[in-house]
C-alpha cells in the first residue's frame, strides 16, 4: 500500500500561553515508516506540539508541510482527515463495551439500526492485516493492558491513520506487554506508518527508535538518528547539564531497626514475607508485576489486611488496621497511582500538603489556616516545588511537580518510615534526579524507606539492600556492593534464588 504521506515538516512552530513561551521557534520532521522519539522534560514543550500537530491547537507562528506542501491543520478532523491519530497516555477505550464497539466507536456501522454483526466482520478484518490474535467479541476490560494499546492502535489504523502519536505508551505495560507492544511498531513501521513516540525512558528510545528530537524549556535542540548518538548525550541535552551519575548518594551504617516484618502472608498474594528496614537505610523492593510488592506495601501501611505474620515499628508489635493509623505511629505512603491515592487532583497544592495533618492542625473541626498556610509556604520551599501559590490547583502542575507534593504530604508530618511504590514513575530525568535528593535528604535525616522500582538502575543506585519477590515469594536478598541487573533479573524471573539471612 502506497503511503500518501511521505513527510509532514513542522518549521519554526511558536506558540505562548499567558506568561509562558511554550514553544519557540520548533523544528521537527517525521518520516514515514520511522519511529522518531520526542523527548523533553516535563513543560518542555511536547505535548503543546503535538497537540498544534493534531488540530487541537494553533500555532503563533510557523507552518507545517505535507510532502513539501504547506498546509492549514486547524482542527482535530482536519489533522484526522489527513491521517494523524493521537493516542494519549490515558487510553479512551470504553472498558464496558467490546473491542469491534471500540474499534467503530463515533463511527458505528448502521442503516437505521446498528449492525453489530458488520462490525465484528470488519474489525475481524483489520485485526486479521494486523496479525493481532484478539476476540473482538471480548469485553475491553477484561483484556491486559497490552492488549488494551493494541486495540487504541487499530481503532487508529481503522481510520486510515499514516502518522500515529504514542504519549507514553509502556507507562501500564509489563516487560512482555511492552515487547508484544514494540513488535507491533516495528510491523507497522515495515507498512510504512510514521510513529511519533513519547516517553521518559531511555532504554525505549534507543530499542525501538529510528530519529530523536531533544526539546528543552520550549526551545528545538536537535534531532539525531539514533545510531550517532547515546542516552547520556540525550540526557544532557534534556536537561542542560551532564549527569554523571543520579545515584551518587553517600553511604553510612544504618541504625536501629524501625520496621520488620516476620512472616506475613496474605492469601493469593505473598507468604512468609520477612525483612527489616533500620535508620538512614533504604531497602529496595524489585520484582514483576504482579510478584506482590505492592501489596506488601499496602498491608504495612493499612490500606489492606493480610491474614498471618507480624509487623513491628520501633521494636513493638503493631497492627495496623486502617492508613490512619499508621499515619498516627509514623508511617508515610506514596503511592504507585499518583492520580487516584497520591493527591486529590481539584485541590490546591496547600490543601493536599495538610491532609495527613488534619488531626493535628484543627480546633474543634475548623482547621488553623495559619498553620496550614506555614506547613505548605515550608513545604514548597524545601522541595523546590515549582507553583505560582501554595493555592494553585494540583492537576495544573506538572507531573513531577505532582509527584513532589505527594511526598510532601508525608514529609510535613515527619513520618519515620517512608514506604515510596515507584515514585518516579512517569516523570521527567530532571525532575527524577531531585526525587533522588530528596530521598538522599531523608536519609541523611535517618529516615527508614522502603522503595519499590521497576527501574533496575533505579532499584540499584539508590537501595542499600534490595529484596527480590517472584509470585509472592521472597527469592532474593543483595546489598548494593554486590548486585548486578542480571542477578535481579534472573532472581526475578525465578531462575536464580539468593535465599541467604539478613545480617
Amino acid at each position: 500500500m502506497e503511503r500518501l504521506i511521505k513527510n509532514i515538516e513542522m518549521r519554526g512552530i511558536s506558540k505562548s500561553f499567558p506568561g509562558v513561551k511554550a514553544l519557540d521557534n520548533v523544528n521537527f520532521v517525521i518520516q514515514s515508516g520511522r519511529v522518531h522519539a520526542l523527548v523533553g522534560e516535563n513543560g518542555a514543550g511536547k505535548t503543546t506540539l503535538m497537540n498544534i500537530l493534531g488540530g487541537v491547537l494553533s500555532s503563533d507562528s510557523g507552518n507545517i508541510y505535507l510532502n513539501g506542501k504547506e498546509i492549514d491543520i486547524n482542527s482535530p478532523y482536519k489533522s484526522q482527515e489527513i491521517g494523524i491519530s493521537f493516542i494519549h497516555q490515558e487510553l479512551s477505550l470504553v472498558p464496558e463495551l467490546n473491542v469491534s464497539q471500540n474499534i467503530f466507536l463515533g463511527r458505528e456501522i448502521s442503516k437505521g439500526f446498528l449492525n453489530s454483526v458488520l462490525m465484528v466482520k470488519k474489525s475481524k478484518e483489520i485485526l486479521k492485516r494486523l496479525a493481532l490474535d484478539i476476540n473482538v467479541k471480548k469485553l475491553v476490560k477484561d483484556l491486559n493492558a497490552g492488549e488494551q494499546q493494541l486495540v487504541e492502535i487499530a481503532r487508529a489504523l481503522s481510520k486510515k491513520a499514516e502518522v500515529i502519536i504514542m504519549d507514553e505508551p509502556t507507562a501500564a505495560l509489563s516487560e512482555d506487554e511492552k515487547q508484544q507492544l514494540f513488535d507491533f511498531m516495528r510491523k507497522l513501521k515495515r507498512q510504512g506508518v510514521a510513529i511519533i513516540y513519547i516517553t521518559h525512558h531511555m532504554p525505549e528510545i534507543f530499542e525501538v527508535g529510528d530519529d530523536v528530537t531533544v526539546l528543552r524549556d520550549g526551545k528545538f535542540i536537535g534531532t539525531f538518528n539514533i545510531n550517532d548518538i547515546n542516552s547520556a548525550k540525550v540526557i544532557k541535552m534534556m536537561i542542560g547539564r551532564d549527569v554523571a551519575r543520579f545515584f551518587n548518594r553517600k553511604r553510612a551504617e544504618p541504625g536501629k531497626t524501625v520496621l520488620k516484618v516476620k512472616n506475613l502472608t496474605k492469601a493469593d498474594s505473598f507468604k512468609d514475607i520477612s525483612f527489616v528496614v533500620r535508620e538512614g537505610e533504604v531497602v529496595g523492593l524489585y520484582g514483576v508485576r504482579g510478584a506482590g510488592r505492592t501489596e506488601i506495601a499496602r498491608c504495612i501501611f493499612g490500606l489492606d489486611r493480610y491474614d498471618n505474620g507480624e509487623i513491628f515499628l520501633d521494636g513493638e508489635k503493631i497492627d495496623i488496621k486502617s492508613p490512619i493509623e499508621s499515619i498516627k505511629v509514623g508511617i508515610g505512603f506514596v503511592s504507585e497511582n499518583r492520580r487516584e491515592e497520591g493527591i486529590i487532583e481539584l485541590m490546591s497544592v496547600k490543601e493536599n500538603l495538610s491532609q495527613p495533618l488534619l488531626p493535628w492542625i484543627n480546633n474543634y473541626g475548623w482547621i488553623k489556616k495559619k498553620e496550614e498556610n506555614r506547613i505548605a509556604e515550608e513545604s514548597v520551599s524545601a522541595l523546590d516545588i515549582k507553583a505560582t501559590s501554595i493555592n494553585q490547583v494540583v492537576n495544573t502542575l506538572s507531573g513531577g511537580n505532582q509527584q513532589k507534593v505527594s511526598l510532601g504530604r508525608w514529609l510535613a508530618k515527619d513520618s519515620k518510615l517512608l514506604i515510596f511504590d515507584e515514585p518516579t514513575k512517569g516523570i521527567d530525568i530532571g525532575a527524577k534526579n531531585e526525587i533522588y535528593k530528596i530521598i538522599e535528604g531523608l536519609i541523611e535525616k535517618g529516615k527508614a524507606i522502603l522503595i519499590i522500582s521497576s527501574e533496575l538502575p533505579e532499584v540499584i543506585g539508590i537501595s542499600d539492600r534490595i529484596l527480590v519477590l517472584y509470585k509472592g515469594e521472597l527469592v532474593g536478598y543483595y546489598s548494593y556492593e554486590e548486585v548486578t541487573e542480571e542477578d535481579l533479573l534472573l532472581s526475578a524471573s525465578g531462575v536464580n534464588n539468593k535465599k541467604e539471612s539478613e545480617k
